[in-house]
């Protein structure tokens, strides 16, 4: 046997390594050091049963337009530290059943609430899962229904985190933001007037947030994108996710093989405008699935891999004091002048005081900071105002994702501004008879900034400047 010199050796060894370093999948797994897994779960209401979104509602659901759909993002990084993502083509997922799926995802899988984001698309034609609200206006019938439904949605999305954390693989995170602009202000534009408008009031933020996910083979597994605005398009009894589930679904079919996951971001104050048929929903899809496109098809920002998390919640207090058991009874008087879901919701309150049980005299608000390598990503519960999101880019850049509607849906947030002008999203609170408290947008903010020092999201500018 010839035998082969000892300088031969090492400088095969050295070749064979520096070969694989050239290798793409070698390359790109030494830079990236994530783990990812995608699933995502069917939720479609299996029978009729009363949808949320509009108060107007006097019937059950009489049908289904497409699929609804809970789906699970799983990250991990280089050091095992994880966070997960769960989108929900839901109005909202409130307090109680938030609570009840997030202590079982710490009692059966050690998740903590800091890793935690539940979001909601928040459509209008999807099941309704509040049936407290409901105790003195539905029949048992319909009641039974929303319990059932909200029984298996928790066994459902709890069951969906579990097993995508089971297929944790290789994976490459990349971020981009991109544009489209469907979303219009409410509050300071008329709909009944937009035909005869050449000028649209703002505020706004027209971005569309991106996050792709490929495997070692660089093939997309997952896409999560956002937008700042409400999906009622529809009012019909007929169950969809509106624009974003059209999008979703686009993105779907021009990307076989991918999940695509849609958050609500702050769109409190945003509506698709104009509306009220399903050739504009699936329009406002497309054109959101469009912006989607145009980013994946251009440089996107890779992600390394290293994750920190952060989460808190805040006392927030009310302008004025909770009513008594008169005040609510005068409420659901016929000559109160308060309309009829307002008058419901006194019946609800009279009934906690009827029970022994005290009305809450401040809020506990979910705020939360996610650090992607260098993607900042912050979340807040409630139907939050576009405000925020503006901001919050003042001070941490135009490329941070902004999600509202995460981990309870309890109320509009308004932003001093809107809490000063009033209006139907500066009144709103959980305790409806008074508006939250004048400093609820310092609070927020401030908590906010705290939160990203903790994970190192680093801030552009100070101080923050009235919108």
């Amino acid at each position: 046997m010839t035998k082969v010199s000892p300088y031969l050796t090492i400088l095969l060894v050295w070749f064979i390594g520096f070969s694989a370093n050239l290798h793409p999948a070698f390359s790109r797994q030494d830079f990236s050091g994530w783990r990812a897994a995608v699933t995502k779960v069917d939720i479609t209401p299996q029978e009729s049963m009363w949808m949320a979104g509009y108060a107007s509602r006097d019937r059950p659901s009489e049908g289904v337009r497409h699929a609804i759909w809970a789906k699970a993002l799983v990250l991990e990084d280089s050091m095992g530290n994880r966070a997960v993502l769960v989108t929900t083509d839901l109005v909202g997922i409130r307090q109680e059943l938030s609570q009840r799926i997030r202590d079982r995802l710490m009692q059966e899988y050690g998740l903590s609430r800091d890793q935690i984001i539940l979001n909601s698309s928040h459509t209008h034609t999807g099941p309704e899962t509040d049936y407290r609200r409901y105790q003195f206006q539905l029949d048992q019938v319909q009641l039974g229904k929303i319990k059932n439904y909200v029984e298996i949605l928790e066994h459902k999305i709890v069951a969906l985190v579990g097993n995508t954390m089971e297929s944790l693989k290789p994976a490459y995170l990349h971020v981009e933001n991109g544009v489209t602009r469907f979303q219009v202000n409410r509050r300071n534009n008329k709909e009944a007037s937009l035909v005869h408008q050449t000028d649209l009031n703002g505020p706004n933020d027209y971005a569309v947030p991106v996050m792709k996910v490929t495997d070692e083979d660089g093939n997309m597994t997952a896409l999560v994108f956002g937008y700042a605005c409400h999906p009622t398009v529809l009012s019909d009894y007929q169950i969809s996710g509106d624009y974003a589930g059209f999008a979703q679904l686009a993105l779907e079919k021009l990307y076989p093989g991918t999940t695509a996951l849609f958050f609500q971001g702050a769109g409190a104050d945003q509506n698709p405008l104009p509306r009220r048929s399903v050739p504009l929903a699936q329009q406002y899809g497309k054109e959101l699935a469009a912006a989607v496109e145009r980013v994946l098809c251009e440089e996107m920002k890779p992600l390394e891999g290293n994750l920190s998390t952060t989460y808190s919640e805040i006392d927030l207090t009310f302008a004025r004091a909770t009513p008594t058991r008169a005040e609510l009874l005068e409420i659901t008087g016929n000559s109160s002048g308060y309309p009829e879901y307002l008058k419901q919701n006194a019946k609800v309150l009279m009934s906690k005081l009827d029970n022994g049980e005290s009305l809450i005299t401040s809020y506990p608000y979910p705020v939360q900071a996610w650090r992607l390598g260098e993607q900042a990503i912050f979340s807040f519960g409630g139907e939050l105002l576009i405000g925020y999101a503006i901001a919050l880019k003042k001070i941490f850049g135009q490329d941070i994702f902004v999600m509202g509607y995460s981990n309870d849906v309890m109320a509009y947030i308004p932003t001093r501004t809107v809490l000063g002008e009033g209006g139907y999203e500066g009144t709103r609170s959980p305790i409806f008879t008074t508006p939250w408290a004048f400093d609820i947008e310092d609070r927020i903010i401030g908590e906010a900034v705290k939160l990203a020092e903790k994970v190192g999201i680093q801030p552009q500018k100070y101080p923050l400047t009235d919108q």
